[in-house]
């Protein structure tokens, strides 16, 4: 698949390698976003470019590693045998070419083994100032990033001239990448891959959305089998509740409340755990519109990540299950209720494009209703209410339309705008009279 986007990524990184004085860059995201294809395309043609990809094992062989990997620019430079990382990054500092860039992916592994590595790796930054060399890090583990570089007490914070944080790509690329795909395909396609560029090209290799899942999520010799394990071994591998937190809430337990008694501990128990899942971008806290985020009992959990989210509530249930998608009924099966899913996504699609918010609660009738899309204008005068479909038959358009304009008069603060505006937005844009949103 070819390179896509990170075209604001490019263009710092490109900067960087230009100025004349050297530093540090770090990369960090999670697994599969697409670090590793961004160096290289960035540094794709250079001769005088180390670019290390770290693995756990003992410090000793990692040396002998990275050093084979700087021989490959640096003629002679394994021949010796490094019994430390000063002498090694010192020597590569003193004999490689000005503006000679070393990148040192998934960092963390080597921290692992030598906690003094970030010291080291501060003591040469400072010298490459004058020498324009650069050192590269990158790292799958935010959390370890959030460590080692983030955190005012670590050797390496305020040493970084550029920090990227890699997220997964927006959506209007899925067209891109696939452009036979109807919008309505995509959005099927990012229910489950979401914008994360290495599914997005097993999925091409498979030769379809039901081929790929059928293969290689369900399998048990599918690539993505396991694939929360692989993703979550850094961020989450020592916290055996922040796990089970993340599957619940991938199960549809939403609320603290259910979660806490799924596991039989006190509410108070899961602050931390919520905390550290939020902090690394896996769940997302929604609270009603107009609420106070903070505290707010009503706030509701999600996971935030499309394909974790499509794996717990899809494949953790039939695990056991091999062959699911294999047979006609399945398939039948899998395709009304990842329909439902979708409406979900659909809705979460629209409120991240509009920066909307859901609202829940009682109405001025006493009444339980919820809301899809709710959001006000800058000037506070207008208020939007929208209501999120799949499809809809133009016949129920206008029913639909009236529905909606009678909950909005129930919505507790609806008489607080001068403006209450209300819209349908449907996925299948062959409806008349309703907007869309696939910009």
């Amino acid at each position: 698949m070819k390179f896509l986007d990170r075209i604001e990524e490019v263009r710092r990184l490109k900067a960087f390698l230009s100025y004349e004085e050297g530093g540090l860059a770090c990369l960090y995201g999670r697994r599969r976003v697409g670090k590793s294809r961004l160096l290289t395309e960035i540094l794709k043609g250079r001769t005088d470019v180390v670019y290390h990809e770290a693995d756990r094992e003992d410090a000793v062989l990692q040396r002998e590693r990275l050093a084979r990997d700087v021989a490959t620019v640096l003629e002679g430079f394994a021949d010796v045998v490094y019994t430390d990382w000063g002498r090694l990054l010192d020597r590569w500092q003193k004999d490689a070419p000005r503006g000679s860039v070393l990148v040192l992916d998934e960092f963390p592994y080597l921290v692992e083994q030598t906690s003094s590595l970030p010291s080291i790796v501060q003591r040469i930054v400072d010298k490459l100032r004058e020498s324009g060399q650069k050192i590269i890090i990158s790292e799958s583990s935010q959390r370890m990033m959030q460590g080692l570089v983030l955190s005012p007490n670590e050797p390496l914070y305020g040493r970084a001239m550029e920090m990227l944080n890699i997220r997964p790509l927006d959506f209007r690329w899925l067209k891109v990448a696939f452009p036979k795909l109807s919008p309505m395909a995509c959005l099927e396609y990012y229910g489950v891959w979401g914008g994360v560029p290495r599914y997005w090209e097993i999925v091409e290799r498979a030769g379809g959305l039901k081929e790929a899942l059928r293969d290689q999520v369900f399998s048990s010799l599918g690539l993505l089998r396991t694939e929360p394990t692989y993703l979550l071994q850094d961020d989450l591998s020592d916290s055996v509740q922040a796990t089970a937190v993340l599957s619940l809430i991938g199960q549809g337990c939403e609320r603290p409340s259910e979660i806490a008694s799924r596991l039989q501990v006190p509410q108070t128990a899961l602050s931390r755990p919520l905390k550290r899942l939020m902090e690394l971008g896996l769940v997302r806290k929604d609270t009603p519109f107009g609420a106070d985020e903070k505290g707010n009992k009503k706030s509701l959990y999600k996971v935030a990540d499309p394909f974790l989210a499509f794996w717990y509530r899809f494949v953790q249930p039939r695990y056991s299950n091999a062959h699911y998608l294999e047979t006609a009924s399945d398939a039948k099966r899998f395709k009304e209720d990842y329909r439902t899913y979708l409406g979900g996504v659909w809705e979460e699609f629209l409120r991240e494009r509009l920066g909307a918010s859901r609202w829940w609660g009682a109405g001025l009738d006493h009444k339980p209703m919820e809301i899809d899309i709710v959001a006000e204008s800058e000037d506070k005068k207008t208020l939007l209410v929208g209501e999120a479909k799949l499809s809809l038959a133009d016949a129920e358009s206008a029913r639909e339309l009236e529905e909606l304009k009678k909950k909005a008069l129930l919505l507790p603060f609806a008489s607080n705008y001068a403006n209450v505006e209300c819209k349908l937005f449907v996925a299948d844009s062959s409806t008349s009279g309703v907007e869309t949103f696939w910009g």
